[in-house]
This record gives C-alpha cells, structure tokens and sequence, in this order.
C-alpha cells in the first residue's frame, strides 16, 4: 500500500484535491452569467504572510488570531474550449484581499485575581470589538443579499487561502449569488511531515475547530441572519463535524439544538474524508449519552430536543482514488466519501449508528456519484454541473430529496444516485 500512496500521492496537485479552479467546460460554468466582480467574506485563523501586491495574505501556518475581511474575484478570460479570446468561461481569479478585522491572540490569557482565576478584562474588550466589527460586516452583506440567509465554504487538505476563496466564489455564483458568501478557511498547505502535509493537515484541522466554533457562534448570532448553511469538502468535514458536535453539546446542555441556537439549516458534506465510525461518534455519540447534562441534569428518558430545520447531505462516491488512499494509510473500514448503499450492507459498516439514526429520525441524505471527475476522482463538487446543480436544489431552491426538481434517483432510503452526465459517459 505505501508505494501506492507515495506516487499518487505525489500526483496529487493542490488543483487536483481542490478540483480545478482554472477552466472548465462551458457545462460547468455557474449559472450566473454577469462578469461581474463577486465579493466574499473570509474568516480565516491562518497566519499573515508578505504579499507582491502589498495587500493581506495568509499561509499555511497556524496563526493565533481570526481575522476577517473582503475577498474579490473577478471571473478569468479563456483562449481556449472553442471560445472566442477572453471569453468568460467560469473560473475565478482572487483580484483584492481587504483585511477588515482580527480578534486577540488565542487561547486568551486568564488572570489570577484574589477572587479566583478571570479572563483578562483588555482581551475581553478586544474580543467584544472584533465580534462587533465582524457581525457588522454580516449585517451590511445581509442589506444587500436576496436571501437572508448565510452560506459556509470549509475547504480540504492542501488548500491555499486563495483555492479555498475561488471555490467559495464557484459555490457562491452555482446559488445564484443570492446568499451571503463566507470561506472559513483554516491553515491547510502544510508542508514537511509525512505524507506530503496531510498529517501536518490533519492536525492543523483539528487546531482550527475552536476557531470555527467561535465564528459560527458570532456570525449565527448576528442580527438579520435566518439560517446558515454549511459547505464542507474532504478534510474540512471533518473540521465541520468537530465544530458541530461540540457546538451540539453547548446547545443540548442549554436545552436547546443546533438549529434553534445556532440557526443552522443545512450541512452538505462532499467527499467527507473521516471514518464512518469516528463520523457518527461526533455527530451521536453525546446525544445518544443517557448520563449528558440536559441543562442542570441529566434526562435519560425524557424527549430530546426537535432537530428542527437542521438537514444533513453527504456526497460520497466509490470511484474517489483521494479517499482511498486515506482510508488504506489509516486502516478506515469505509471512509463517509466512499460511502455506498451496498458498502453500508457489510457487516463490517452495519454496525455503525450513523445511517440507522438518519433512516430513523430523516435527517440525512446520502447521494452516491458515480462519475469520475478530476485526476483522483475527487473533486466533482466544483466540475460536474449536475453536482451543482443538485447543490443549488437543496439550498437555494430548498427542494428535499424525491423532489422535483432534483437530479436524483432513489436506490433505497436513504441512500440517492445521482444523474450525472460524467457518471453516464463512465459506464
């Protein structure tokens, strides 16, 4: 397995495992047609780096403080697929980087006072500021945005700051630009280690966890937002459900759930790079707890809160080389983004919670690709315009699955395949 994972490892560009950002065929150009420059937001705990251009830029290194501010992209002119020169065909370029605001280095000190240990009154106060200046940014999006509502990009392993905002950029324009756009992006692009970074990766994922909770407790809690939705690709889902189900243990201890607290609508997993097991344990394992403080105590028998609007979707596909490797290098039995009605059926997965609870309660959805889209089959979710598509479905459009209106057909709740143009020509 090691000489496997060495070589196609070693072909696997940061373009490969983002999907490529550059051109694409006029299929998967977004379904906004302006050329029209888009402007995102960035929240990102990566560290600052120099730039050529003078303007903020941030690197693979883990920084200590959040900062925020304005990402613009401008759409990138192609030569090529049979276009005229200079033809906009869908791929973005990051044109400006305007940094906006930063919150205290982290973890914030605490102070020993003769009444017991506080957290540093000048910290609090910079922090207050920084929450201040970062929901008033939101609020001044949300004036303009069509939907209320925010959506969240949560990148992968080997990802710059910028491949992470052109790919919030992509999802943004597929959702008709109509939500406010926001690339969480954590110090991914490690190098050293083994494995290229991806072990560097993986623990800097799990660094950035206490960050991404923060930002989805300020942003969620800004006034005007309705609900939020979250966009994770391969590695970033594991960030994603880190965050999500310690942010579930908050809400469930103040009696509350995360789409009460937290306002959060939709988490769509693409290429989930996490262990099903170690997956269903983040999302069940402290609810499923008879002996979890439901605010003051425990309730083994008594009702849990409603899961409200909260909706997971996880994109999984068999053909995803990116994600086989990670499950040989970590002995995974199925890794989520390889996920697949027959894979579930063995005795091995059988076991796991995560596809019973979804089948019991309905909240999860599991669409199976089977096209092959990329070097390594792993980046569909930006290449293939019916995985667009389907996104758009879903969030913009909030169409469930058996909708119409959705390019899905049922295999067997609730596992979907999707109908891909690319899946066919693969037969």
């Amino acid at each position: 397995m090691l000489p496997c994972i060495l070589v196609l490892s070693a072909c696997l560009s940061e373009k490969d495992l983002v999907g490529d950002l550059g051109a694409q065929p006029k299929a998967a150009a977004s379904s906004v047609k302006d050329d029209s420059p888009l402007d995102i937001l960035y929240v990102t705990d990566r560290a600052p780096t120099a730039s050529a251009n003078g303007e903020p830029a941030y690197s693979a290194v883990r920084g200590h403080s959040l900062s925020f501010g304005s990402v613009t992209l401008v759409p990138e002119r192609s030569r090529f697929h049979g276009g005229a020169t200079g033809q906009h065909d869908g791929s973005l370029r990051v044109s400006h980087t305007t940094k906006l605001g930063q919150f205290p280095q982290s973890p914030y000190p605490i102070e020993l006072t003769p009444e017991g240990p506080r957290r540093a009154r000048a910290t609090v106060d910079a922090h207050t500021r920084a929450v201040a200046g970062l929901q008033g940014e939101v609020a001044r999006r949300l004036a303009t945005a069509k939907r209320k509502e925010v959506v969240i990009f949560i990148h992968g392993y080997a990802n710059s700051f910028d491949d992470a905002a052109k790919a919030t950029g992509k999802i943004c324009n597929a959702l008709s630009r109509e939500f406010v756009c926001v690339s969480l992006s954590w110090p991914a692009g490690g190098t050293g280690g083994a494995f290229y970074g991806y072990n560097i990766d993986r623990e800097s994922g799990e660094f950035a966890v206490a960050d991404v909770k923060k930002a989805v407790r300020i942003i969620s809690a800004t006034k005007g937002v309705r609900r939020l939705h979250f966009i994770a690709h391969s590695r970033g889902a594991d960030v994603l459900l880190s965050a999500l189900g310690q942010l579930g243990m908050e809400a469930y201890a103040a009696r509350s759930s995360p789409a009460e607290r937290y306002k959060i609508a939709n988490a769509v997993l693409f290429a989930p790079d996490i262990d099903l097991d170690v997956a269903t344990t983040k999302l069940f394992g402290f609810i499923s707890d008879p002996d979890t403080p439901y605010g003051a105590k425990a309730t083994p028998y008594g009702l849990l809160p409603r899961i409200g609007a909260l909706h997971l979707t996880v994109y999984s596909s068999p053909n995803d080389q990116a994600l086989a490797i990670s499950s040989g290098l970590f002995g995974s039995v199925v890794r989520l983004g390889r996920l697949t009605s027959a894979s579930i059926d063995s005795k091995e997965a059988g076991s796991s919670a995560l596809w019973k609870n979804s089948q019991m309660s309905g909240i999860a959805d599991f669409i199976e690709y089977k096209g092959i889209s990329g070097f390594a089959g792993h980046s569909y979710f930006l290449s293939d315009p019916a995985v667009q598509k389907d996104l758009a479905a879903l969030i913009r459009d909030g169409l469930k699955a058996g909708d119409r209106g959705r390019p899905l057909v049922e295999i067997k709740r609730p596992f979907w395949s999707i109908l891909s143009r690319t899946a066919m020509h693969s037969r």
